[in-house]
């Protein structure tokens, strides 16, 4: 164990891991969203960050920008951006609305069991992710250079990157938009109220086939703005990389105690840094294995994760 490496490395390891937790919160959240409603792990999720990364890359394609292109002027990286941002977060919102329609809707007007949805789930998955392996033919694809790595400042001798400020900054407010329109807007009150009893809520007028579509879409988006952190953190993308990174967001989703909005903000951030902690103190090859060995203590002794509340309950 090098504990010489984790203190010294300290504080790079924590604004690392905070970043990298970030993205982690952003996917969690449509897990937990779904979770909350129906009481589904949608495996598939992992593909629709996917769909938002791929979506962000051919969009910055289709204004001529390749992998060796440099984006220079502020205003030029804002408008690739928000533009990138717009098409990532609509292509994912698009995936998880197919994936709802033909996976999981007819599943539920058949009163299918559930663990029907679980190996559904598995199939879409995993015939998402080939489709987009025969498209690049598996080979990874690069990434141009709209936000330079370079550090802005630094804090207790902890040099802090533009990349980071973007992704952290930006993470947060979606995740404070999408706190706000659950326990704020006319439809959020109608997510908690399926959340909370699904057969009184349709007693009193709320439509639950349109809450769950609009829970596949608000989930899809986030996931969508995930993919595009993660394609101007990472710099390439390949089309498997779903996989573990939405792992690490289920698990993250779980730690936090899922089906809790606030819960997946926590138990990303807080996978990220222990993940990164682990790397510094017995290497990279650890990191994995730590975080999911957290998942598991943590359980232990609190089995509904850090929060553990459920969205049906969830108040602002």
């Amino acid at each position: 164990m090098d504990f010489d490496g984790l203190f010294s490395n300290f504080g790079e390891l924590t604004t690392t891991g905070l970043t990298q937790g970030a993205i982690y919160a952003l996917v969690a959240l449509g897990y937990t969203l779904v979770y909350g409603v129906l009481r589904l792990i949608n495996f598939a999720h992992s593909e629709v960050f996917i769909a938002g990364a791929f979506a962000a890359l051919w969009t910055w394609g289709a204004f001529g920008l390749d992998q060796d292109s440099v984006v220079t002027g502020f205003g030029s990286i804002v408008f690739y951006l928000l533009v990138a941002m717009l098409a990532a977060a609509a292509a994912s919102a698009l995936t998880a609305t197919v994936i709802e329609r033909v996976a999981y809707r007819p599943l539920r007007q058949r009163n299918a069991p559930p663990l029907a949805f679980l190996i559904t789930a598995i199939g879409a998955s995993i015939a998402i992710a080939e489709a987009f392996g025969i498209y690049t033919r598996r080979l990874p694809q690069g990434i141009p250079t709209i936000v330079a790595n370079d550090t802005v400042l630094s804090v207790a001798g902890v040099p802090i990157t533009k990349v980071q400020i973007l992704t952290i900054v930006a993470a947060l407010a979606m995740m404070i938009a999408l706190d706000f329109f659950i326990n704020r807007s006319r439809i959020g009150r109608g997510i908690r109220a399926v959340a909370q009893d699904p057969n009184t809520a349709a007693l009193m007028g709320v439509n639950k086939d349109r809450i769950i579509l609009m829970v596949f879409i608000v989930g899809g988006a986030m996931a969508g703005v995930a993919g595009l952190l993660y394609d101007v953190r990472i710099g390439n993308l390949t089309y498997s990389v779903g996989f573990l990174l939405g792992l690490k967001a289920f698990t993250a989703a779980v730690l936090g105690g899922i089906g809790n909005l606030r819960g997946a903000l926590v138990g990303g951030l807080l996978l990220g840094v222990v993940e990164n902690y682990a790397s510094g103190l017995f290497g990279s090859e650890w990191k994995d294995f730590a975080a999911f060995a957290v998942l598991v203590v943590l359980l232990m002794f609190r089995p509904t994760g850090l929060l553990g509340e459920s969205l049906g309950r969830a108040r602002a």
